[in-house]
């Protein structure tokens, strides 16, 4: 790769303060036409902060954006959009009530005669679609797509302006392996027309892939800029953390056993949902993490709503320790408690503190009669920011302005605080650092051997395979399989994940 001599964007000495807290320190950062650049960091490490003010969501407090040399005041998102930078972030942001069309021209509708021309914009659409590779109905309503294809969508809507920066924050986090692929295809093909393309995302594999050139953050501040090619992973990750890899320990599982009928906290016989789940038998005993294997649209999230009640049944049952489970009521009167892969929209409530999503589900518990004191929340919540390390330890402190990782254990916490018996937890890690990966990690070990029992679903096999006792291959909607983990590696985990449903 040749370096041109003036980047496309570079920003120089960026600071941003929260108040008393600075998630930006005297930050430089650049990038030239024509790369794939990565950020690295930590939650916590100022990613999220610098795309931002890149992208006109945010006002440095100090600093300088330049494009094309030139220094520019990018005061809203649009500001930036007109100069050719595009974004697509980690949790989507389309209207899932409009057509796919509608999605990617929102807002540049293309008109006839001062009314929307919409013969054109589906023709328009279809084109960029097929850019992606995707055969996808222009008129379709969002919506009804999958959660990976809506992730493509996104990307479609940022490519059809005259992109010059498109920056992608964590892009693949909802793509199965093929999908990756053709992400990477088009990413390839639009560094060769020279767009520069910023790919933030905590799989190394992937930014070794694709990546050219990485900038790794630290606390808010630049540690260095890297060509990938001349970095070592080990050393990557050194420098994100600060620390050397030895020091994260990982917990020391308990070897697999077999599971007797009366240790059982959880048993599922013939559990079926729509298309999603089909005939499933489930056993998780108490202590024990059960991880879940399978590939995008195998059926894991739908597992995980029906063990916990949130999705009913179409047929079979599920007991708890004996007892039959229901609803969700239910499921949380028995002990039983879901996290979903979707912080977003099905978890964190951003506008809330920290103390308040911590006590939420203990209150809903309670009834609106019977408050918690304000005091008996401060003591809780302080207590389990406390246990599991949130940072910045503020309780006041909306939860949505938390990195990503801290936002996973705040959403713990709460789930903890009802003392349960069984988590069901879909996607935990997804789309945080490794820092923070290893440590909820290490929770769930903990967890586990304080007697939890705990259903553990990913889409990284290795985590799965380090993580759970036993593994439960899902395909198709169907478990085909429950081994050992200890006998599985990843390879063979994948091809059982992958196998056709013919070569059986």
């Amino acid at each position: 790769m040749v370096e041109q001599v003036h980047p496309v964007v570079e920003v120089v000495g960026a600071t941003v303060r929260f108040q008393a807290e600075t998630a930006l320190d005297g930050v430089d950062f650049r990038m030239f036409p024509g790369e794939v650049h990565s950020l690295m960091g930590e939650n916590g490490a100022g990613k999220s902060t610098l795309i931002k003010a890149i992208t006109g969501a945010l006002r440095l407090d100090a600093g300088v954006i330049r494009l094309d040399g030139e220094v520019v005041r990018l005061a809203t998102p649009h500001d930036a959009l007109v100069a050719g930078i595009s974004t697509v972030y980690q949790e989507i942001d389309l209207l899932p009530n409009l057509s796919v069309a509608e999605n990617i021209w929102l807002g540049r509708e293309p008109r006839r005669f001062g009314a929307i021309d919409w013969p054109r914009m589906r023709v328009t659409a279809h084109e960029v679609l097929a850019d992606l590779g995707l055969d996808i109905d222009p008129a379709s309503q969002l919506g009804a797509h999958s959660l990976a294809v809506q992730q493509l969508i996104a990307i479609a809507r940022a490519i059809s302006t005259d992109v010059r920066v498109l920056i992608l924050d964590e892009p693949t986090s909802s793509l199965d392996l093929d999908e990756v692929a053709e992400l990477f295809r088009v990413i390839r093909e639009l560094r060769e027309r020279g767009v520069a393309i910023l790919f933030v995302s905590h799989f190394l594999d992937q930014v070794y892939e694709i990546c050219d050139r990485v900038t790794v953050l630290r606390n808010g501040r630049l540690v260095g800029e890297y060509l990938t090619k001349e970095l070592l992973r080990i050393d990557l990750v050194q420098k994100m953390l600060g620390r050397s890899v030895e020091a994260l320990k990982t917990f020391p599982r308990t070897d697999a056993t077999e599971t007797e009928p009366d240790t059982q906290t959880l048993s599922a016989r013939g559990v079926s949902v729509g298309r999603g789940i089909v005939d499933a038998d489930v056993d998780v005993a108490e202590g024990e993490v059960l991880g879940v294997a399978g590939l995008l649209g195998s059926g894991r999230t739908e597992l995980a709503r029906a063990l916990t009640g949130v999705d009913g049944l179409d047929s079979g049952i599920i007991r708890i320790s004996g007892t039959e489970l229901g609803g969700v009521r239910r499921a949380i009167s028995l002990g039983v408690v879901y996290s979903s892969e979707n912080r977003r929209t099905e978890g964190i409530i951003s506008e809330l503190s920290v103390r308040e999503n911590i006590t939420l589900a203990l209150q809903a518990q309670r009834g609106i009669l019977r408050r918690i004191r304000p005091s008996r929340q401060r003591e809780l919540a302080a207590s389990w920011v406390e246990a599991l390390d949130v940072r910045p330890p503020d309780l006041d402190k909306p939860a949505g302005t938390l990195s990503g990782g801290n936002q996973q254990k705040v959403l713990l916490a709460r789930l903890l605080a009802l003392s349960p018996r069984v988590l069901v937890l879909d996607e935990p890690t997804r789309g945080i650092d490794v820092g923070a990966k290893v440590e909820i990690q290490n929770l769930v070990g903990e967890l586990a051997d304080n007697g939890l029992s705990v259903v553990f679903i990913s889409a990284e096999l290795e985590e799965v395979l380090r993580v759970g006792h036993r593994v439960a291959i899902l395909r198709a909607g169907r478990i085909v399989d429950v081994l050992p983990a200890e006998n599985l590696t990843v390879e063979a985990a994948m091809a059982l994940v992958a196998q056709p449903e013919d070569e059986e």
